[in-house]
């Protein structure tokens, strides 16, 4: 399908590898010039760094291709191809920013569309060389990236799929070359529901992805990446997810999940070849990543997987938008496919404690599928485990993608925007520690009462927040509190408040309403709440969890002085949590001279549920099933009183 443009002197005893670089994929960039993470300088220093090490010397390298329409329609819709076919046209020189600005993280210029015909021609031209045996393994330096782009949707600065384009050319078109069975490996930091949803319902391809989730609330900022997420009919447990909970990961985190999620699975599928789609925005000092992965990490999971498929194997660029970073890591995974002297490293440090949750909780998940993964992992390895990185997690009621509350994390056309700074969790990582420990230690001096008038009246339901983990029936867990010393004391108490339950749906409970504690007492309502005793500083992190998707702990949002004030104005709405539903923490009185505290919405929220500008909804029965088991186990109600009363809250018009 290609020429072979230059072939270096090679010696005959190392593989053969090939090796994709065009610079017209470098027409393509911002229509005004302006900087932007995603540009033609990203594959520019990768090829330069290559050459630097006399790497293209020893390795085929081919010329890049365009691809043609029919391959990418397996993939793509008509229109979208026409689109992304004339986008650079002259015809659409006074609507292209229209439309780029209708879509998601992307830009267009007069370079767009060549610059994607040949992305995706060039990564099925190599893929198709490796399958055939003309080469036994090969990268493809390309840009536009391509595992964002849906079937009908240009997004997350990909506008064609690439890896997806070729994985199906292969099996749909080249049946002749036997390669019936794919695995994709994607480890951008950023999930690949592009990829994922072309092959959902197709057990001949093994898609596996490893990214920053955060319960959704990472780009691309849906549930899309969950662990929870495996695949439909016969593609049913062929779709893996490894969702980290916060930034951060590392070599440690990485390899964990290779040796105890990935290499198993592998070993059993069989693949005939494997394509990464290779991001490199989990490498260190990544502005948008956030990650820790080293070149020396990227090139022992690279090497892990040169066992199977008879070492056929080729990586994609994806993502990476720190150029040294970027340099560095793809260099570093050439040297393993010339099969060079490993790259100078190790790995000291232990994978995060929640990075062994999550591998439990994917191998739990997957296990009817991949026997390999049903045993649990032995306790003297899950309890070696690096400190935790001072960001918590929401897993609450309050989170959701629902009318009223826009993601609170930003999307990447943001990130873009914003100083990346403030996404270099690394680089001010001490800074952090010591102003939290600050705050922290003072705080948990400071004793308050938690009541809670929803879920978290069943204890187990709470310390969730405090522990970590979850019940049966959430959708994900929590991360818990940095103290996780179980509360003091635990009582129960009845206030004059309307209980009532709103919201469509949220991510940790699914359809269905949850609970609201109307903020103005009502002379004739009687609403059962648990308090639990616990510390100022351990009310903050529950405040957190509640009310954002993350939030890196510098400094309380709830401190003494907030303490002091709110036993004279009786409520104080958190600003920090402006889309926040809980973010309304509301005084009670105090209960042996110690204060008690609830956070609900805000009466204006509480005003929107009144006038049906919010919904009102019964809530599901696995969430209505912990209000009865906190009500039913502490003795409060009986079975039939605790589904009676909640069944008066959900059914008696909000006055």
């Amino acid at each position: 399908m290609g020429e072979v443009e230059e072939s270096g002197e090679m010696n005959s005893s190392e593989r053969l590898v090939g090796i994709i670089y065009d610079e017209k994929m470098c027409k393509h960039h911002t229509p005004d010039g302006d900087s932007h993470p995603e540009n033609p300088n990203r594959i520019r220093v990768i090829w330069n760094k290559l050459l630097a090490n006399n790497i293209p010397q020893r390795c085929v390298v081919l010329s890049g291709k365009e691809a043609e329409d029919k391959y990418l329609m397996a993939v793509h819709s008509e229109n979208h191809v026409n689109l992304i076919r004339n986008i650079s046209s002259k015809q659409f020189d006074s609507r292209r920013n229209r439309i780029a600005s209708k879509l998601n993280s992307i830009y267009f210029n007069e370079g767009s569309s060549e610059a994607a015909y040949h992305a995706a021609g060039s990564v099925l031209e190599l893929a198709e060389r490796i399958a055939k045996g003309d080469l036994n393994s090969g990268a493809a330096i390309v840009r536009p990236p391509g595992h964002h782009a849906e079937y009908d949707e240009a997004m997350g600065f990909c506008l064609f799929n690439n890896v997806a384009v070729a994985a199906s050319f292969l099996l749909d078109e080249r049946p002749e070359l036997g390669v019936k069975k794919i695995l994709i490996v994607d480890w951008d930091v950023h999930h690949g529901n592009g990829t994922q949803k072309t092959f959902w319902n197709d057990s001949r391809v093994l898609f596996f992805s490893v990214h920053r989730h955060e319960f959704g609330s990472f780009y691309p900022g849906n549930d899309d990446g969950f662990y929870t997420m495996i695949g439909e009919g016969p593609g049913t447990g062929y779709n893996i997810n490894v969702p980290w909970e916060h930034a951060r990961c590392g070599d440690a985190d990485y390899l964990a999940v290779w040796d105890h999620i990935l290499i198993p699975v592998a070993k059993k599928f069989d693949p005939d070849m494997i394509i990464v789609s290779a991001g490199f925005d989990a490498a260190v000092g990544d502005p948008l990543g956030g990650c820790c992965v080293t070149p020396y990490g990227y090139s022992v999971m690279l090497k892990k997987l040169m066992d199977f498929a008879q070492g056929k194997i080729m990586l994609a660029l994806e993502g990476g938008y720190n150029l040294d970073s970027i340099a560095n890591s793809f260099l570093a995974c050439m040297k393993v496919l010339l099969e060079d002297k490993p790259v100078s490293g190790s790995v000291e440090a232990y994978p995060f404690e929640s990075t062994w949750r999550v591998i439990q909780a994917v191998r739990k998940k997957l296990s009817p599928y991949w026997p390999a993964l049903a045993d649990e992992l032995p306790l003297k390895l899950t309890i070696q485990n690096a400190p935790h990185p001072h960001i918590l997690i929401s897993n609450s009621d309050s989170e959701g993608e629902d009318e009223k509350a826009p993601n609170i994390v930003s999307e990447i056309v943001q990130e873009v925007m914003e100083p990346f700074s403030k996404l270099k969790v690394e680089d001010n990582q001490d800074q952090v520690a010591t102003s939290s420990t600050s705050w922290r230690s003072e705080l948990s001096k400071i004793d308050i009462w938690y009541a809670s008038f929803g879920s978290n009246m069943w204890k187990p339901r709470f310390l969730c927040y405090i522990e970590g983990g979850q019940v049966d029936g959430m959708k994900k867990p929590c991360t818990g509190s940095m103290d996780k010393n179980l509360p003091k004391e635990i009582l129960w108490k009845n206030f004059p408040h309307r209980l009532y339950f709103g919201r469509d749906s949220t991510r940790t409970w699914g359809p269905g309403g949850v609970a609201f504690l109307h903020p103005d007492n009502s002379v004739g309502e009687k609403t059962y709440m648990c308090l639990y005793k616990i510390t100022l500083e351990q009310f903050n992190d529950v405040l957190l969890q509640e009310n954002v998707s993350s939030y890196q702990m510098n400094s309380p949002v709830f401190d003494l002085a907030a303490l002091q004030s709110i036993k004279n104005k009786g409520s104080i709405s958190l600003e920090v949590f402006k889309s926040g539903w809980y973010r309304n923490v509301v005084y009670l009185g105090n209960e042996r001279d110690i204060p008690i505290l609830t956070m609900t919405c805000s009466i204006s929220d509480a005003e929107s549920f009144k006038l049906g500008e919010f919904p009102l909804r019964r809530p599901s029965k696995e969430y209505a099933n912990t209000l009865v088991k906190g009500l039913v186990e502490s003795g409060q109600l009986s079975e039939e009183e605790a589904i009676a009363y909640i069944e008066e809250a959900s059914s008696k018009p909000l006055c």
